[in-house]
């Protein structure tokens, strides 16, 4: 999802730009326990963020040059920040949830069964 890449991008640039964090916490197994409460709002979010991306994929491709595709990015990517945000997540939460369901197919069919709900 171009989403997730966008906001993956922004949190691991976040994340180099922070050398006091713990590099403990970068290496932590994937499989993090989420709360239901939390999985709600990666899903509520993420259907958000896909109608995001895909307006913004759209406009990317219009987009003439480096500088207005940089521009087109930036700006997707602060309405996605927005939405995570909105949603009651952090961005880095909302990543590692991201992660983590790539790597769980039941947790994966949680959140999908959660945004179906929704």
């Amino acid at each position: 999802l171009l989403a997730t890449g966008l906001l993956a991008g922004t949190a691991h640039a976040q994340e180099a730009q922070d050398p006091a964090q713990d590099p403990m916490a970068a290496q932590q197994a994937p499989a993090q326990d989420f709360s239901d409460e939390q999985l709600q709002q990666f899903a509520d979010a993420s259907q958000e963020i896909a109608v995001i991306s895909q307006e913004y994929t759209q406009r990317l491709q219009e987009a003439e040059d480096e500088n207005a595709q940089q521009e087109v990015r930036a700006e997707a990517n602060d309405r996605m920040i927005e939405v995570v945000e909105d949603s009651g997540l952090d961005v880095d939460t909302f990543n590692a949830i991201g992660q983590s369901i790539q790597q769980d197919p039941e947790m994966m069919q949680s959140v999908q069964e959660m945004a179906n709900q929704s």
